[in-house]
């Protein structure tokens, strides 16, 4: 799977998911608990922990000064926090750190060219991925060889997975997708937390 310098405006919707979502994983990160974060911004008594809450669970939005003033507590560049980010290189770069965040992606080099592939001791994730990718590279084949038009590729790629016969999620809601993906995201986190666990353990 190789970079390439076409970009999209970033969808919205994505944004607000992916920005709660990376406030809590900078604050789990940072030993903060919500409370101690709120007052840290400047929310007092009651509404420190409650106005965290609402951040991470999407039901407000921080607007722009709120975020750059997270991201100095979190000690990262405000890129980090506010991905997808398609439209920079440097919005590509921290929407490419997420996903070797959540899905395990890795950096490496074939043949003196850069390249990401999957971690295959990601579990269930690597294998989910797997198949998706794999589906993704039949389809770019194809359109190499001249099986199908780029017409039919491009219908195959901005319909996933409507048209993806190859798997057995081809004909389920693309919500329904985002939630399997989600269901692993949140078991890589639970296991994550064990191992941290086991380590204070010892």
């Amino acid at each position: 799977m190789k970079m390439n310098e076409s970009y999209h405006k970033i969808d919205w919707e994505a944004f607000i998911m992916a920005i709660g979502k990376r406030i809590k994983f900078f604050r789990n990160r940072k030993g903060m608990t919500q409370k101690q974060l709120g007052e840290r911004l400047g929310f007092l008594g009651k509404t420190s922990d409650v106005r965290m809450a609402q951040y991470e669970s999407e039901a407000r939005i921080p607007k722009h000064d709120l975020v750059k003033e997270m991201a100095h507590l979190f000690d990262v560049s405000t890129h980090a926090l506010t991905v997808p980010d398609i439209d920079t290189n440097i919005g590509l770069m921290h929407t490419l750190f997420v996903l070797e965040d959540i899905y395990g992606l890795k950096i490496g080099e074939i043949d003196g060219e850069i390249c990401l592939h999957l971690d295959k001791s990601a579990g269930m994730t690597y294998t989910s991925m797997f198949q998706m990718l794999n589906a993704w590279k039949e389809q770019a084949i194809k359109l190499e060889q001249g099986e199908i038009t780029k017409e039919e590729y491009d219908q195959w790629r901005y319909k996933y997975p409507e048209l993806d016969t190859s798997q057995h999620w081809a004909k389920v809601p693309s919500q329904a997708v985002s939630d399997m993906l989600m269901e692993e995201f949140q078991k890589i986190e639970k296991e994550e937390k064990k191992t941290a666990k086991k380590k204070k353990q010892k």
